[in-house]
This record gives structure tokens, C-alpha cells and sequence, in this order.
């Protein structure tokens, strides 16, 4: 046991000064490089370029260049020119003997960008950019055209091979060259750049800074069958961000005629934001936001600022068209489906590490939403009639949204026990939905005739209080509190809005039992409503009905013949009964029916008449007209907008024969 304790104090005081390992210049970058690149990955890879353009780009957005040349050639070496001032070549004060150029090229943290003298705003901060590329690169070559000089140095995995040489005078010519293959060693002898994603970066590039022109090249041989990338074209686009939504939107359509998009300085000289935004109707959406013409794909403070943006403004809107409903709206709501472009400058941004894929400056959120909130609002308003479609698809997303929520919720409550029914429900005995059907009916009156006359095997009877909620004016939150569409949706067990399933739905017909007058009728509307609005595949796969209770008892002697209303009364006294005294009996409702009465015209399959509901297939193109046609009427006399509804009637009350009051 002792030798054991010796051995192991010895293996410990081995640990000393001689294990201390140093590195010196570069190398810390060729042992981790996934510190500096995020890995040796294909993305890793390709952030090489990324580093070097963001140095070109510095130069375009500071107003020293207007060209940038980006040509892959076919053994991968990458070629980056720009016509900006030249990277200096005078010798450094710090390190006689050394260039300035050598000095960035070799040493980690070196740079024009600290003191934001030489650039306001910039994509390469951290000063380890150009230098990281060079330790990762098998053979770099620069070439400087400064002074109407030109001069280049050759370097090989972070080391210059040799001294830097001056070629000569130059005329026309400036700016800074950079051609250097990756290394083997640190990516693979198989590593290759992917000539499309290369276009793309120069692509964006070009959208993010109007005044810049991106040259690409690439070698034909590298193309194989992509016949979407060119093999070389000349990228400018003075509409900015604009220009990049409407390409990406194509022919897609969109919510609103026009996208949502503007350019606004920040206060002082704090940099500037550019933005694109539209909603497109097949929600395939992306959120591309960039600092300094560097991607954050993971978002950050100018995104957030965007967001409370979008949202308030939005909320405003509601407010100011009375929309209640636009409270439930989140940024989610908003975000989820856009198509988002996003571009801010600012001076000395943060960003969470070197890769800088997520932006990090707290002030960023304030700057944005300050620059963008008036924007929104305006735009808003210049077009009251589109910015209520958004709005009003916006919301349905939000009760969507809360809807799949209360169903994980019930789910999650009811998954180690059986299916819980509403307790008023008198559900039928067959297990399987074939040949059943479930009576809707208004108040317990009603329900327990119904209850007496039904075939317990097949159908079920489901009693309404009074008339339910109209969903076509009311909140997300007011449906979810209505007990009564509660226990309906929990009844037909078969979900709502998208997750409407018919395989789940517990009955193959759905009956509006309702009393033949002017309140039955109304209630039956508001049942329809919400069928056509929280489940339209009920109505569309032929599940819902109408049931035609009677209004009169006709009675002559032994004989009685009852009628649907009072057209089917005169038509009955004139025919079956013309010249005798008859007793008329007029049903104030289907609870003064006896279950005898009641079973005998309404409920059995046998004897009874059912009016099935239809709708217009939203499928056939044909029906597009009789759908939005639909849609309009139901808005108009179910919605929220009650002048609407006065319109309706205005204009429709001169067809109106007999009133029922």
C-alpha cells in the first residue's frame, strides 16, 4: 500500500515548469482551430472566405471601395480583391524591421479597427481575421497596390516564406489581394469549397451594401450539373435589401401588396438599419439579420429590437381598428412564417465569439426598435384593408397556437386514464362511429325528450344552454372559458383549427336539433359558425346536418299531419285538410314534444327529413369565387363589424315577406 502512495506521489511531482507549454505567434490558431473558426467542418471551412470578404466589405461600407473580385479556382485556391487603400507596408513602430502587413498577417489581435479611426463600422473586430486565415492556409499570397506601388508577400501556414517584395509601378490599380488555398492538414486532403455557397455569400454581400459591385468567378469544372450557380456574374443591386425579399419571394404571394421595408440612421453617428419583411400566404419563412455585413444566424439584440417592434406596432393597430384580439398576438405569431431581412451598422458591435454568429451589444435592441417602430406604424396605417388581412392572419395563428397548447395540456391530463365525456353527454352504446350520429340540442328540456326517443345503440343527445358563443367575434381566451363549446369539441373528440382530424371524430353525423322559430334559427348559425370556422373539414367531409323539427300539429278527426313552417301549414289546410275544421297546435319547442312526437318527425332515419350542410370545395380551383364569396358572408353576418351586418340587411330587407317576432 505504501509503494503504491509513493508511486503516485512521484507520477504527481512530475507535473512542473518543464510541462509548461508556450505558444508562440500563430500557432495557438493551427492546434485549436475550432476557437477561431468554430472547427475544421465544411461551415468551418468556408468561414475562411467569410473572414476575409467582411475585411473587403469594411473597406466598400467605409466608402474606399466599390469593387469586389471573389473567383474560386479549380484546386481550390480562393482569390479575394478589392480596389479599397491597400493594406499599409510601411514599417511597424512597434516591431522594426516588420511591415504592417506582415505584423497583421502573422500576429493574432492586430489590426486598424480598435480605435474606430480608420473604420466606424466594421465586420472584422477582433483583429485575428487575416491572420487566422494565414495560419490555416498551406500557401497565402498577398498582393498590395498602394502609392501606385504594388508589392506582395508569400506565406505558408501563418510563417511568410520570404521578405516583401516590391514589383513596381502601377497605374489604375489599388487595393488589397488575397489568394490562399486551405491546408490539408487542419481540413482534410478532400476538403473542397462549395462554389454555390461561395455565390450566395457574394450574393448577400452585394444585397447588404448598395453602393458595392461583387465580381464572382468560378471554374466552369467545379459547376458539375448545378446549372443555378453561374460561373461568373457581376452582383449589384441598388435596391438593397429589397431587391434580395422580392427575389427570394419570386412569384410566391405575399398577405400584403408591398413588403415592409425601409432604411433609417440611427441618432448622431450611432451607424444605421435597413429592413425587408413580408408575410407570404405558404408561410415558408426565414430570418436573415446581419451586423456590419456579418451573418448572425443565431439572431441577437437586433433582433430582439425588430420583434418588440413588430409587436407594438401591431397591438397599436388593433387598438386603433378595435380589434381585441390583437392582444394574443406574440412576436412568434409575427416572426414564425415571415420572410425577415434584417441589416444594422453599428460602432464597435459585440458578438458572442469569433465566429460572431449571434450579436451581443445590449443597445442594438433599443436603437432598432426606436428606428423601425414609427417605420411600421405607418405602413400600417397607409393601407387599413391589407394590414387587417395580416392582422387578422396573425391572430388565427395565435389561437392556433393557444389551441395546440390547451390540446398538449388535455392530452397530458388524460393519458393514464380513459377518455372523460362531458357529464351531460348521453353518449350511444356502439364503440365504432359507423351508423351513430349526435343530436344537438338547445336547453335540458329539449335533451331529455330526445334522451326518451332516441335508439340508445346509435344516437347520442348532447343538450346546449341557451345559445353558445359566437366564435366569429370572440377571443381565443372567451372560447376556451365557453363551457359549452368545451364540451362540444370534447364530445366529438376529434380537435380543432389544424388539429381537426375526421379519423378521431366519434360519430359519422352531427345533428343541429334546434326549435323550428326564430331562436333556433339563430342558434343554429352560431353552431354552424363555429363548425365552419374551428372545424371546416366537419362540414367539407359531409358529417353535418340540419334536422327539421315541425312547427304545427295539424288535426282533423283521427288524423294529425305536422308541418315544417308556416308555408307547409297553408299548403296542408288547402290540400289535406281544404274545407275542414282542423286543431292547430303550433310548438313552442322540441321540449313540449312528446319523445313519441318527437322520434316520430325528427329523430328516426326512417321517416325524418335532414338538410346537410355544404360549402364550396376550397380544393377546386374552379370554387375559388363561391369560397371568398362564403367567407365574406359569414364575416358579414357573424363578425365582429356590426355595420356590416346593418349594410346586410339594408340592403336585403326589401326581399323579406314574413317576420317571425
Amino acid at each position: 500500500m505504501s509503494d503504491l502512495f509513493q508511486n503516485t506521489v512521484r507520477k504527481e511531482d512530475s507535473y512542473s515548469a518543464q510541462d509548461i507549454e508556450v505558444l508562440e505567434g500563430l500557432e495557438p490558431v493551427r492546434r485549436r482551430p475550432g476557437m477561431y473558426i468554430g472547427g475544421t467542418d465544411e461551415r468551418a471551412l468556408h468561414h475562411l472566405v467569410a473572414e476575409i470578404l467582411d475585411n473587403a466589405m469594411d473597406e466598400a461600407v467605409a466608402g474606399h471601395a466599390s469593387r469586389i473580385d471573389l473567383e474560386l479556382a479549380l484546386d481550390a485556391t480562393v482569390t479575394i480583391r478589392d480596389n479599397g487603400r491597400g493594406i499599409p507596408i510601411d514599417e511597424h513602430p512597434k516591431y522594426p524591421g516588420k511591415s504592417a502587413l506582415e505584423v497583421i498577417m502573422t500576429t493574432l489581435h492586430s489590426g486598424g479597427k480598435f480605435s474606430g479611426k480608420a473604420y466606424a463600422t466594421s465586420g472584422g473586430l477582433h483583429g485575428v481575421g487575416l491572420s487566422v486565415v494565414n495560419a490555416l492556409s498551406d500557401r497565402l499570397t498577398v498582393e498590395i497596390a498602394r502609392d501606385r506601388q504594388l508589392y506582395t508577400q508569400s506565406y505558408s501556414r501563418g510563417l511568410a516564406v520570404g521578405d516583401l517584395v516590391g514589383l513596381g509601378p502601377v497605374n489604375n490599380r489599388r487595393g488589397t489581394t488575397i489568394k490562399f488555398h486551405p491546408d490539408p492538414l487542419i481540413f482534410g486532403e478532400g476538403a473542397a469549397f462549395k462554389p454555390e455557397r461561395l455565390y450566395r455569400m457574394a450574393r448577400s454581400k452585394a444585397y447588404l451594401y448598395k453602393g458595392v459591385e461583387i465580381r464572382w468567378a468560378c471554374d466552369p469544372e467545379l459547376l458539375g450539373t448545378d446549372a443555378v450557380t453561374p460561373a461568373s456574374e457581376t452582383l449589384r443591386f441598388p435596391g438593397g435589401l429589397n431587391d434580395y425579399l422580392t427575389a427570394a419571394l419570386k412569384d410566391r404571394k405575399a398577405l400584403t401588396p408591398a413588403p415592409f421595408a425601409g432604411e433609417v440612421p440611427f441618432p448622431g453617428d450611432a451607424g444605421r438599419a435597413e429592413w425587408a419583411i413580408a408575410w407570404p400566404e405558404d408561410e415558408e419563412g426565414f430570418i436573415h439579420s446581419y451586423c456590419n455585413t456579418v451573418p448572425t444566424p443565431q439572431g441577437g439584440s437586433h433582433e430582439m429590437g425588430l420583434r418588440a417592434a413588430l409587436i407594438r406596432g401591431l397591438k397599436s393597430f388593433g387598438e386603433l381598428v378595435n380589434n381585441k384580439r390583437a392582444g394574443q398576438v406574440t412576436a412568434d405569431d409575427v416572426f414564425g412564417g415571415a420572410n425577415i431581412l434584417l441589416s444594422v451598422f453599428i460602432r464597435d458591435p459585440s458578438f458572442q465569439g469569433q465566429t460572431k454568429e449571434k450579436l451581443a451589444t445590449a443597445e442594438a435592441a433599443r436603437l432598432v426598435e426606436a428606428a423601425v417602430k414609427d417605420h411600421f406604424d405607418h405602413w400600417l396605417s397607409a393601407d387599413p384593408a391589407a394590414s387587417n388581412v395580416l392582422l387578422d392572419h396573425l391572430i388565427e395563428k395565435a389561437e392556433e397556437r393557444q389551441r395546440k397548447r390547451q390540446a398538449k395540456e388535455m392530452s397530458r391530463k388524460t393519458a393514464t386514464r380513459k377518455l372523460r365525456l362531458p357529464g351531460k353527454l348521453a353518449d350511444c352504446s356502439r364503440n365504432t362511429p359507423d351508423g351513430t350520429e349526435v343530436f344537438l340540442v338547445e336547453g335540458d328540456s329539449a335533451g331529455g325528450s330526445a334522451k326518451q326517443a332516441r335508439n340508445r345503440e346509435t344516437q347520442a343527445i348532447l343538450p346546449l344552454r341557451g345559445k353558445i358563443l359566437n366564435v366569429a367575434s370572440a377571443t381565443a381566451d372567451k372560447m376556451r372559458a365557453n363551457q359549452e363549446l368545451s364540451d362540444l369539441i370534447q364530445a366529438l373528440g376529434c380537435g380543432v383549427g389544424r388539429d381537426f382530424s375526421s379519423e378521431k371524430l366519434r360519430y359519422e353525423r352531427v345533428i343541429i336539433m334546434t326549435d323550428a322559430d326564430v331562436d333556433g334559427a339563430h342558434i343554429a348559425s352560431l353552431l354552424m359558425t363555429f363548425f365552419y370556422r374551428e372545424m371546416p373539414g366537419l362540414i367539407q367531409n359531409g358529417h353535418l346536418y340540419l334536422a327539421l323539427p315541425p312547427l304545427y300539429r295539424v288535426s282533423h278527426g283521427g288524423k294529425s299531419v305536422y308541418a315544417r313552417d308556416d308555408i307547409h301549414k297553408e299548403e296542408l289546410l288547402k290540400t289535406v285538410f281544404a274545407g275542414k275544421k282542423v286543431e292547430l297546435s303550433r310548438f313552442k319547442g322540441l321540449g313540449e314534444m312528446q319523445p313519441s312526437q318527437l322520434k316520430e318527425t325528427t329523430m328516426d332515419p326512417t321517416k325524418r327529413t335532414l338538410l346537410r350542410v355544404v360549402v364550396p370545395d376550397t380544393h377546386d380551383p374552379e370554387m375559388r369565387g363561391e369560397v371568398e364569396q362564403t367567407k365574406s358572408l359569414v364575416e358579414s353576418l357573424m363578425g365582429r363589424k356590426p355595420e356590416l351586418r346593418f349594410q346586410y340587411i339594408q340592403d336585403n330587407a326589401k326581399f323579406v315577406q314574413d317576420i317571425d317576432v
